[in-house]
């Protein structure tokens, strides 16, 4: 994407000032997307954004400069802005050349069929076979909509630690919801997939299946009661309940939060802050996922970090900054939107390993409370933990059974308290759906997982009387 000796200069512009640090960043994303409404194709569009920014760092300053002209006048005159904010003065100058180096490169996933390969009317029928096959499930489906993304993204990070790096990435996304009419009013359903993958990922899972799915929630949920309010068990489906964790405790295990003093978690390594069954992980390298990365944002391998560890807190996420600042080794957390966006502490795939029991026993032994099947969006104060989400599809539990469907209600709690709360976590693990995660204005792609739990106590807004 730049010529090494192009790199070593603008690096050294860079550092021309006396700054200690010096990256470049340089991205280059293709992206093409197709919506489907209302039995017609909405919307086509195919885009390309391509850039560099570079960072450099001196003593607390960080200066950051982007241009989306890649010739070396542009890099150059960048790089003195981003040492101009940085600051000027004396400092030792360690300057390491990456013009005699070969980048380590990698992929996220090989890719079997790239989407720069498929047809636009390739991705028309795919959306339309769904569309059909939702409509086809009830006579009470009166709307559909759908759509199809895909994105390759080739990335190249180098920086006078010594760094240098390549990498694609290869996403797909399909999304589908369905609105049921009927006495109760409009009732919607949706469903989603989302991997680091090629198209080949067609191949292997069928959106017909899911766009049913779609409506099945849709038309199941006109018959639905209102939720219950108040405290009581909460059962949650395996795979749905994963983005509880991203949000309620995962930001606050992110260094930057721990180091703000915005994280419930600060100064808690080595103390039980959970259930001894639960395990949480943050992992970048799951083939597939959609978090999933070869390297971060900062050029470091993406690893395997375990966070809590039957129930204890072992370990934070970190990025570069943070960590040379804590004098800790860097975790593969540094990611950031594009290439106008500094380096943050971001999560990859994050979720809790699976348990010992099975989960008709963790139903069964549940008396009464709520089954959550589908967990929607929410939000959290990482300096509390205190959290609200939605809950998409959900259904009573009486005398140990499964039994009438709820509407829509929220989930109320404290993320640390829930953490404690799990008294059941079941041997059936599952990635969930396709996230993005919003921090400071930057959203990134996220996985997030776990296997069916009950939490012994939660608190229910529902609007039953």
């Amino acid at each position: 994407m730049l010529a090494p000796d192009v790199i070593d200069r603008v690096l050294a512009e860079a550092k021309a000032h006396g700054a200690p640090f010096a990256e470049i960043y340089v991205e280059d994303r293709r992206n093409t997307s197709v919506s489907f409404d209302d039995g017609r194709v909405d919307q086509v569009s195919n885009g390309r954004d391509r850039g560099a920014g570079i960072r450099v760092v001196r003593g607390e300053t960080t200066g950051y400069a982007h241009t989306a002209d890649l010739s070396e006048a542009s890099l150059l005159a960048a790089a003195r802005a981003a040492a101009d904010a940085a600051g000027v003065g004396d400092g030792e100058t360690r300057m390491v050349a990456v013009g005699d180096r070969r980048p380590d490169s990698g992929t996220s996933r090989p890719v079997v069929t790239s989407p720069a390969d498929v047809s636009k009317a390739t991705r028309v029928d795919l959306l339309r076979a769904a569309d059909e096959a939702a409509r086809s499930a009830s006579s009470s489906i009166v709307q559909v909509s759908a759509g199809i993304g895909d994105s390759v993204k080739r990335i190249l990070v180098a920086n006078t630690d010594g760094v240098f790096v390549t990498d694609e990435v290869t996403r797909v996304l399909f999304r589908i919801s369905a609105v049921a009419d009927g006495d109760t009013g409009m009732q919607t359903g949706s469903e989603s997939l989302g991997h680091t993958r090629g198209w080949e990922v067609f191949d292997e899972i069928s959106v017909e299946d899911l766009a049913r799915s779609a409506a099945d929630q849709a038309v199941l949920k006109l018959r639905a009661r209102p939720a219950p309010s108040g405290q009581m068990p909460v059962v949650i489906a395996r795979g749905t309940g994963g983005v509880l964790f991203h949000e309620a405790c995962g930001h606050g295990l992110e260094a930057d939060h721990v180091a703000k003093g915005a994280s419930v978690y600060a100064g808690k390594v080595g103390e039980l802050v959970a259930s001894p069954l639960v395990t949480l992980v943050d992992d970048g390298t799951i083939a597939g996922e959609w978090g999933t990365r070869s390297f971060d944002d900062e050029g470091h391998a993406t690893r395997r970090n375990v966070l809590i560890s039957d129930g204890v807190l072992v370990d934070y996420m970190w990025d570069h900054l943070r960590a040379t600042r804590g004098d800790r080794p860097v975790s593969g957390n540094g990611r950031r939107e594009d290439y106008t966006s500094l380096p943050m502490v971001r999560m990859t795939n994050t979720f809790v390993l699976a348990g010992p029991d099975d989960p008709a026993d963790i139903i069964s032994t549940t008396s009464n409370g709520v089954y959550v099947a589908k967990l929607g969006g929410g939000s959290v104060n990482t300096a509390t933990g205190d959290f609200v989400f939605g809950m998409r599809e959900a259904y009573l539990i009486e005398d140990g059974r499964i039994t009438e469907p709820l509407r829509e209600g929220n989930l109320i709690g404290n993320g640390p308290q829930v953490l404690r709360d799990i008294d059941m976590l079941g041997d059936d693990f599952d990635m969930g759906g396709p996230g993005t995660c919003g921090k400071d204005g930057q959203g990134v792609p996220v996985g997030t997982g776990q296997p069916t739990l009950r939490v012994s106590s939660l608190t229910v807004g529902g609007t039953a009387a």
